[in-house]
């Protein structure tokens, strides 16, 4: 039987981390640094220095995420915390069209990424993740949470293009449609506050 387990993103789980993100897709080149960054400062950066920023957002917490483990083994990611600090958010209009809620607003926290390692995906893992982040922000104080994952309406879609999660997954956590951001990117909101 297998055990997944989540844990928060903390610098003696670094080597965690990295094992999660580097299981194939972007993760290892992302390095879940793109919802930190405006698309202009993203253009400029590399891998390594990606990888040096997440670490230091590590190493100065609060935890930015957290990871899941199949029987002890890292094997995926999310990235949870307030809107405020994951700046490419306010600067992407459709985002921004779609919330009714102010940026400047550190209890409106955004689930942002999911990664999953090759060999461990189509077992609940970005279920388990999100729960565990649900619970990670009410615990810190957060009031609502949004996330913006892709409606894939059943059809196959490629790993890549679900790093923001699919809507199944956010609907069976109790998160409720608030907004459209393009055709099948819905915006949406789980109130902690209730």
């Amino acid at each position: 039987m297998t055990t997944i387990t989540t844990e928060l993103a903390t610098s003696t789980r670094w080597d965690d981390v990295q094992h999660a993100l580097t299981g194939g897709g972007d993760g290892a080149s992302c390095q879940c640094i793109w919802p930190m960054l405006r698309n202009k400062d993203w253009n400029e950066t590399t891998t390594p220095e990606r990888t040096t920023m997440l670490h230091e957002e590590i190493d100065a917490g609060p935890p930015p995420g957290l990871i899941a483990y199949v029987d002890g083994e890292a094997a995926g990611w999310i990235r949870i915390g307030p809107r405020t600090v994951q700046r490419r958010l306010e600067h992407t209009r459709a985002i921004a069209a779609a919330t009714e809620e102010p940026f400047d607003d550190d209890s409106v926290w955004a689930v942002t990424c999911f990664v999953v390692r090759r060999e461990h995906r189509g077992q609940g893992l970005n279920g388990a993740l999100l729960r565990a982040a649900v619970d990670y922000a009410r615990t810190a104080g957060a009031r609502l949470i949004e996330g913006y994952p892709v409606d894939t309406g059943g059809s196959k879609q490629q790993a890549n293009e679900l790093f923001h999660g699919m809507l199944t997954t956010f609907l069976a956590e109790g998160f409720r449609p608030r907004g459209e951001l393009k055709t099948g990117r819905p915006l949406v909101t789980l109130d902690l506050s209730k």
